[in-house]
């Protein structure tokens, strides 16, 4: 996220549901998602099976392909942006449509939903901080280290990424040699490739910063001293001068070539692939109370809103659409077509209402729109025990105790008097409790999806957030029961829409 701010008052939380007894795609097969029904709830079902998920995905192409197939496991169907939908929308569907494949929309159509009625809809983005290949990624080997070209995505690249286990994943463009056709395929390596190496505090104010991220943060991947024993490494002639692999490191395409199973290295036409921390997400604290992990922004909120979407019963809320959406981009001001300032959520809305409108037209789309609510779903800044001073008191939000409210008065957050209600009933009526978070007026705030999805598109709407410690670090911590407590909620808001709709019938 590009960062959380605050709002007023308090609310309450409870408690491991069973687990789901198959596993899923996006899930290791050696653990399985917690149980649709359970009773009661029971928030620490989800610790495991989260950190199973960050660790199996890391690369928002994973975490996009793994929440589609866990979705397909679930009897949700492939919408393609590119085909017709009027005919194959149907009440008591289950829906999702993908763009770029790294920004999905997924929807549930209630047996008596009827075209104006509402939509109940939490989102949040799916990218993470991250150092991505430059286009030409193959730079000069100095004093005997091969390395990589990278960029920072956002605020990646900090000095959180020094001396760090990185390992490198993504989508890879390959044509098909029989066809001509230009397939996408994802990568990941199993091991770290690269470091960006520290300098030693023997060597004095160099050490110290601040640093050129440009010149001296540049990942080593390897190791060549060809030129002190008088031999050049000998360039592999299958790979064509031209070609898009001929402008990366010839180790890193041999490698991901093996991995894909790709046998001429000319036929990748190029890649998206990024570093990131190697580490895997694991239960930590004495008492295994904690999580740490890379890149929990903004993957934990986009984990408990699919989780919840998974979990509300299709008896609940049957006069509406349940809808979950997830956006790349948001760390980088989300104007890409796959992010949350584009048409993706408005076509989609724009799509099921016509399906079901016998006379489509602005009058019903707009009819739809005011009886919609949308949740703005981002991390949110945790209480540091060791900086008390830079929080507001009655505003600094605890880990395992529930989702926070996000406020700020100059309108980084979409939080107001009318959304702040409405998400207060809903967690009385499914037991959660509320915190709340708003930045001091000395610090720098920062924003989320939320104005500029709900100011686009004009729905009702509130910024909410699970918390987390050290934001836009390569690792962070959140609570074991926090993305248990995001399923939570979220699925009290899928359950509850039209019964608190109805109080809220005036605004």
């Amino acid at each position: 996220m590009t960062k959380k701010m605050g709002m007023i008052g308090l609310r309450d939380a409870s408690s491991m549901a069973y687990r789901r007894p198959e596993p899923t795609s996006s899930i290791p097969a050696t653990q399985s998602s917690p149980a649709v029904h359970a009773t009661p709830f029971r928030p620490e079902a989800y610790s495991q099976p989260y950190c199973d998920f960050m660790t199996a995905n890391p690369t928002i192409f994973h975490a996009v392909d793994g929440f589609t197939k866990q979705l397909e496991t679930k009897g949700y169907i492939r919408l393609p942006e590119r085909e017709p939908w009027t005919s194959k929308l149907e009440r008591g569907g289950k829906y999702y449509c993908t763009r770029n494949g790294s920004a999905f929309i997924a929807f549930s159509v209630g047996m008596n939903y009827q075209c104006g009625n509402g939509m109940a809809i939490v989102a949040g983005h799916i990218d993470a901080l991250t150092a991505k290949l430059k286009p030409v990624s193959k730079v000069p080997t100095k004093a005997g280290f091969v390395q990589l070209g990278v960029a920072p995505y956002a605020g990646a690249m900090s000095e959180t990424w020094w001396d760090r286990d990185l390992s490198i994943g993504g989508r890879v463009l390959v044509r098909d040699p029989s066809t001509g056709k230009v397939e996408s395929r994802l990568v990941k390596l199993d091991w770290p490739i690269a470091r960006i190496p520290t300098l030693a505090p023997h060597f004095g104010a160099p050490s110290q910063g601040p640093f050129n991220k440009e010149t001296q943060m540049v990942p080593i991947i390897g190791i060549d001293n060809s030129d002190i024993f008088q031999h050049a490494a000998d360039a592999d002639s299958s790979i064509k001068p031209g070609t898009f692999a001929a402008t990366q490191p010839e180790k890193l395409v041999k490698v991901i070539c093996s991995e894909l199973g790709v046998k001429d290295y000319n036929t990748i036409l190029n890649w998206e692939l990024e570093l990131y921390d190697s580490q895997p997400a694991r239960l930590g604290g004495l008492e295994k109370d904690l999580i740490f992990a890379g890149r929990i922004d903004d993957k934990l909120c986009c984990y408990a809103a699919q989780e919840a979407l998974l979990a509300s019963p299709d008896n609940t809320s049957t006069n509406s659409i349940k809808m979950v959406g997830m956006f790349d981009d948001e760390e980088i001001g989300s104007l890409l077509r796959q992010g949350a300032r584009s048409n993706f959520m408005s076509s989609v809305m724009e799509r099921i209402t016509e399906a079901f409108a016998p006379n489509y037209g602005p009058n019903i789309l707009s009819q739809t729109v005011a009886n919609s609510f949308f949740v703005s779903s981002d991390v949110i800044h945790a209480v540091n025990p060791n900086f008390l001073n830079v929080y507001l008191e009655h505003h600094a939000p605890r880990l395992n105790v529930g989702v926070a409210v996000s406020a700020d008065s100059n309108g980084h957050m979409t939080t107001d008097s009318v959304s702040y209600g409405f998400m207060s009933r809903i967690a009385d009526l499914c037991d959660s409790r509320l915190q709340v978070f708003q930045i001091r007026n000395d610090s720098r705030s920062g924003g989320t999806i939320g104005p500029m999805t709900s100011s686009r598109i004009g729905m009702r709407a509130i910024d909410v957030g699970i918390p987390q410690l050290s934001m836009h670090s390569i690792r962070a911590t959140t609570g074991s029961l926090d993305p248990g407590l995001g399923v939570k909620l979220f699925k009290g808001f899928f359950d509850h829409f039209e019964e608190v709709d109805k109080e809220f019938a005036d605004f």
